[in-house]
């Protein structure tokens, strides 16, 4: 079988699960009690810290231990909106994590602004100038997008934010571990991100919260987390993290190059096979594809790739059941006749120069047995 869905999930790395073993089996002390036995889990909780700040330029004390993107994304719009006067913007190309709780807070009055992409699903500085006011609390644009790569002018639209006197925050759950992330040089106030779209395990992620930032508490109960996130910390999972995200930073380069080469490899194949497709997106995180094919159906295009073995999907997994058009690709004005026929293929460590062309050639089987 052939799995090219890493944008949805990736497998977990094999080091990272190791590290899990011995705090599932053997340091099982809640890190948060102060006798001996706990000890092992408070070292390793300290040292996950350290090496996933070092990883993004921030400070130990600035990273925050949540249950992975969604909670990470909330806590940052909900601590900083929820019972504030001021508005806030975001884009239309988010992750429903951002715009879903964009929508809970506009349900509390808040004032929502949602700036637009363009054809490249990126959201340009200007439309930012535009709509912020000194009205604004709260700025959040994605890093890189979900469903089609593209990765955002972050540092020119946090700037944008500052200097107009808003806090910036940025869902970067696809871009930590795929692409160079320093929120000193980008000037973020909050990023967000998750283990699992970078090899480590599901359920576990961190928000970056600037030093000095205002923001209330996510869950209100125990100490953890400096006393802004309360619950027994997940030590075993944390630890993977840190192992899978210091593994992916250190081979990050080579990967890009790798997946870059899988990425034409497929394009050449199709093209060589004469498929009428649209590569979406500004080829932004390497190795996430995202190709409307004119004259098909995506959910279709999808379940015919299934019956081969060949796993990809059609945007975001959160909206694998839904079989309309999604928000973005409409954000992004793709024709009807090409929209339609939208599947996203994202390559990963496991996969090969022969997967490429595999699924280059299936699509090119089953769109030929259509006509």
């Amino acid at each position: 079988m052939i799995y090219a869905d890493n944008a949805a999930t990736t497998p977990l790395d094999r080091d990272a699960f190791e590290v899990m073993c011995p705090f599932l089996l053997e340091y099982y002390g809640n890190a948060s009690q102060p006798y001996s036995f706990s000890v092992a889990g408070k070292k390793a909780l300290k040292q996950a810290r350290k090496t996933i700040a070092h990883r993004i330029g921030a400070l130990p004390e600035e990273i925050y231990f949540t249950s992975g993107g969604t909670e990470s994304d909330n806590w940052a719009i909900k601590g900083i909106m929820a019972g504030s006067h001021g508005s806030m913007i975001t884009s239309q190309i988010e992750h429903h994590a951002v715009l879903h709780a964009c929508n809970a807070m506009e349900r509390l009055g808040v004032r929502v602004e949602y700036l637009p992409a363009d054809r490249n699903c990126v959201v340009q500085p200007e439309a930012l100038k535009e709509r912020i006011t000194q009205n604004t609390r709260l700025v959040s644009v994605m890093m890189a997008n979900n469903e089609v790569g593209s990765v955002q002018p972050i540092a020119e639209l946090s700037r944008i934010a500052h200097e107009n006197g808003a806090l910036f925050h940025t869902d970067a759950v696809q871009a930590v571990g795929h692409m160079e992330t320093d929120v000193n040089c980008l000037e973020i106030d909050m990023l967000s991100a998750s283990a699992h779209k970078f090899n480590g395990p599901k359920g576990i992620g961190f928000l970056y919260i600037r030093k000095g930032t205002a923001i209330q508490p996510y869950a209100d109960g125990g100490a953890q987390e400096a006393g802004l996130r309360a619950g027994t910390e997940n030590v075993a999972s944390i630890v993977a993290m840190a192992v899978a995200l210091e593994k992916n930073c250190e081979h990050m380069q080579e990967n890009q190059i790798r997946l870059r080469k899988l990425e034409q490899i497929m394009e050449d194949r199709l093209r060589a096979e004469n498929i009428d497709f649209i590569r979406n997106g500004n080829r932004g995180i390497p190795g996430n594809i995202s190709l409307s094919i004119r004259g098909a159906e995506g959910e279709m295009l999808l379940h015919r790739l299934d019956l081969k073995k060949i796993y990809v999907s059609t945007g975001s997994a959160c909206d694998s059941k839904n079989t309309e058009i999604s928000h973005v690709i409409k954000a992004m004005k793709v024709p009807d006749e090409y929209a339609e026929g939208t599947i996203r293929v994202s390559f990963g460590a496991g996969n090969t120069e022969e997967d490429a062309a595999d699924i280059a050639r299936a699509l090119a089987e089953i769109m030929n047995g259509m006509k």
